[in-house]
């Protein structure tokens, strides 16, 4: 193919997505590894949809570890709201030092997916928008078990905070692949292959701690296993269908997939529908919505 009837094709592609209202913030990969600022002319609404829900991860996490002050030096200064009686900046009592372990790598990884996608957005990157990890978990928990659980506060013990964490991972999976289809710019591309991977990895550990204890009562009389179906099929119902719980047919589900054995992919609205927890442009994790073109 020519230099010439290749960007012949890339604008028309670019033209079809600016039409639809969704174009594509492309970079250029720079020598050091990281991603140039994007061109003035191109939306960048793609990637700044996944900085809030890289966001929203990332307090999550921190929060965990005791580090949420390295997230709020980023993005502005919306509120991030957490359970009464926990410091973001102490963080949760673990006891298991393999689910300590884990959730000090994941909280690493996800403040570095946001430090990168701000830096590459630059001045096009949207502040960080309210986050709610309180009252939005008690919510989801209610939901999920049809008002048998109340009050679910995930970083009340290591169980229930692999109970938020899968709630989170496997959406961030969907999320970057469904959103593959938007991106034409290679370098973008490889940029968000490279950190769905990542997402790809975080859901499986998750996955795997909890298969590990599928017969351990969790909550209100409920097995972790029936706590971890029923999100399942609350994020299915509003997100298209596609989820999976830790069980199947041929036992464990570490990644939940199509016939094909490929990931799911979710579009915007469907995800919207998950971290809204329902709401109509807001609600959920985000009581004031996401911020940005896509929300």
């Amino acid at each position: 193919m020519s230099t010439e009837t290749s960007t012949i094709n890339r604008r028309a592609a670019l033209g079809t997505l600016t039409k639809l209202g969704l174009g594509t913030a492309a970079l250029g990969l720079l020598g050091n590894g990281t991603l140039a600022a994007p061109a003035k002319d191109i939306d960048g609404a793609v990637l700044n949809f996944a900085l809030n829900l890289e966001y929203l991860e990332a307090a999550f996490y921190l929060a965990a570890v005791g580090r949420l002050n390295e997230l709020k030096a980023i993005g502005g200064g919306a509120s991030i709201l957490l359970p009464a009686g926990l410091d973001g900046n102490v963080g949760m009592m673990f006891k298991d030092s393999t689910t300590e372990a884990f959730a000090k790598d994941i909280a690493d990884d996800e403040l570095s997916h946001v430090k990168f996608l701000h830096a590459a957005l630059g001045k096009g990157a949207v502040a960080r928008p309210v986050i709610d990890l309180g009252m939005a978990f008690d919510a989801a928990g209610q939901a999920a078990s049809g008002g048998a659980i109340k009050g679910f506060n995930p970083y009340a013990n290591d169980l229930f905070f692999l109970h938020g964490a899968f709630i989170f991972e496997d959406v961030g999976v969907t999320a970057y692949n469904g959103a593959a289809t938007l991106i034409t710019d290679p370098a973008y591309l490889q940029a968000a292959a490279g950190i769905l991977a990542v997402e790809a990895y975080h859901a499986g550990a998750i996955r795997t701690l909890l298969y590990q204890q599928r017969q351990v009562t969790a909550a209100a009389g409920l097995y972790v296993g029936q706590v971890v179906g029923a999100i399942s099929a609350l994020r299915a119902k509003v997100g298209g269908g596609k989820d999976a719980g830790l069980s199947g047919n041929a036992g464990a589900i570490i990644a939940p997939a199509d016939k094909n054995a490929v990931a799911y992919g979710r579009s915007t609205a469907e995800v919207l529908n998950i971290v809204y927890l329902g709401g109509k442009g807001k609600g959920g994790f985000y009581p004031n919505g996401l911020n940005g073109a896509i929300k």
